[in-house]
């Protein structure tokens, strides 16, 4: 007998201004499944999961819960219905004790007192359902982010929940933790909830899930057990096309050999317990390394690991031969690294200043405030860049926030260059810009690398990890998987290796 769902969204449209999210999406849940939602950046996940639990309403489509139409209005009315929501980052009061967070907002009470002992019975029942056997009378802050992780999942199920969403649960787990998650999900599935596991790790995916759903562009791509369904199908199917026949497509002539003397930076077993797995890396003046990988491989970590931003708990770094420590981006830009962020609105430019202000505001920091430059020559400095690298400005003065995205992309990078550094993190610079300014942008990448400069290249975009790489370090899972040589690379050879199909 064909099962039936305890879920279903069908035909999901959900629009934004400028912006249409979700397409006739939709979904499919089963009891005692647990199901993975994948897709790349941007492809409608995180809106699919807003309109399932009451955080944004849907502009037209249709919601039933055990063949119920249903419409929820917020968390908590998503809740009441049966829906609950793990979310990424531990979503509880670390101050209160483990009993109080499972059961916060709804104690049970005798008379008008709160009923402290059923609610501690209450507590360790639900958490010995998922096999955690702890003292629930602790505080949550006590405990590891693995714990805290199962205490969410428990407040969750303690709502007598029929379906369980897990979003990006494993983010800051390590192995072990999260097999320990695992085996609480398994214990689930036997109950007969239905989960559904959003994540990005290929891994992991596998590893649990029964059926896995694919969304790009907010469009429903398709519904597949996930025994049937390979890796390289499913990185195919999220990226939208066959990447045999599109391999080499997007290939053209790296920049140059590599220079046969050493790296400008060495790493060695760089890593950090729970955000990335020990890497090595050599990165060589006059060169592109990328790093190719799927979001949630470990690109972003790897590049604010080598600029301080994230200590790192093992490894070394030399930079030309020379052992150093990069505990702070301060140090980093000292020894001449410089960093383009990936979310340049809030950590590259400053909205409300001019576009002066910002292209110097990286060589004013590290000259400190006793050497302050000029207006004068900060303005011939920014005239130049914006000369150099085509910022399309009628002036220097003009706040930022007014230009487009390419042209703050330019202008974060006149930043840097103005500090005339070694080498330079380029961290997702193509990132919802048009594709004129994005091949703009390439073209600045290469000439600046003739240049000399050592620059580490991040892009979810593969084609342009391909267009301007010598070398790609290729991660998966937060670990590196290998390294392929960027005149003899192309997708096929990339994904094959994202998908473990070579070594």
């Amino acid at each position: 007998m064909k099962p039936t769902p305890v879920l279903v969204m069908q035909d999901i449209c959900k629009s934004f201004p400028g912006v249409k999210a979700l397409t006739d999406a939709r979904l499919r849940l089963f009891p005692g499944e647990v199901h993975a939602l994948m897709g790349q950046n941007g492809a409608g996940k995180s809106t699919l999961i807003k309109v399932l639990t009451g955080v944004e309403s849907p502009d037209s489509g249709q919601i039933l819960l055990t063949g119920q139409p249903i419409r929820p209005e917020s968390v908590d009315d998503a809740q009441k219905l049966g829906i609950s929501t793990v979310f990424q980052e531990v979503n509880l009061c670390p101050n209160l004790s483990v009993a109080e967070n499972i059961f916060i907002g709804r104690f049970p009470m005798r008379g008008l007192a709160i009923d402290w002992k059923a609610i501690e019975r209450d507590a360790r029942k639900a958490l010995l359902a998922l096999n955690i056997d702890i003292d629930v009378t602790r505080t949550l802050s006590e405990f590891p982010v693995a714990i805290q992780q199962m205490v969410a999942i428990a407040r969750a199920l303690s709502t007598e929940a029929q379906v369980l969403i897990l979003d990006e649960p494993t983010s800051s787990l390590d192995e072990d933790e999260v097999e320990r998650l695992f085996d609480a999900l398994r214990e689930l599935k036997r109950k007969g909830i239905a989960i559904l596991f959003v994540t990005h790790f290929l891994d992991q995916t596998y590893a649990i899930s029964d059926r896995i759903t694919v969304l790009r562009n907010g469009e429903f791509i398709g519904e597949y057990p996930a025994a049937e369904l390979g890796r390289l199908e499913l990185i195919n199917t999220m990226v939208g096309r066959d990447i045999d026949e599109a391999g080499q497509a997007a290939k053209s002539a790296a920049s140059a050999d590599r220079p046969a003397d050493r790296p400008f930076i060495s790493v060695q077993g760089l890593g950090a317990a729970g955000r990335m797995h020990p890497i090595d890396l050599d990165i060589y003046q006059g060169q592109v390394l990328g790093l190719g990988g799927l979001l949630g491989s470990g690109r972003t970590e790897t590049a604010r690991m080598l600029f301080g931003i994230d200590r790192a708990e093992s490894g070394t770094i030399a930079i030309d031969g020379a052992p150093v420590r990069l505990n702070s981006p301060r140090k980093a830009v000292q020894q001449g690294i410089a960093f383009c962020p990936e979310d340049r609105k809030t950590e590259g430019i400053v909205a409300d200043l001019s576009i002066r202000e910002n292209i110097i505001l990286a060589l004013q920091a590290r000259r400190g405030i006793f050497r302050y430059l000029p207006k004068r020559v900060q303005t011939a400095m920014a005239d130049e860049y914006i000369k150099q690298l085509g910022i399309r400005t009628p002036d220097a003065e003009k706040p930022i926030g007014q230009l487009s995205g390419g042209n703050q992309q330019k202008a974060l990078l006149a930043r840097w260059l103005a500090t005339e550094p070694k080498m330079l993190i380029l961290d997702e610079p193509t990132r919802g810009i048009d594709i004129a300014a994005k091949l703009e942008i390439m073209d600045l990448v290469k000439t600046q690398c003739r240049k000399g400069l050592a620059i580490l290249f991040i892009s979810s975009e593969m084609s342009e990890v391909l267009r301007v790489s010598d070398r790609i370090a290729v991660l998966r899972d937060r670990q590196k998987v290998g390294e392929i040589d960027g005149k003899a690379a192309d997708e096929q050879s990339v994904f094959r290796m994202i998908a473990g199909a070579e070594a």
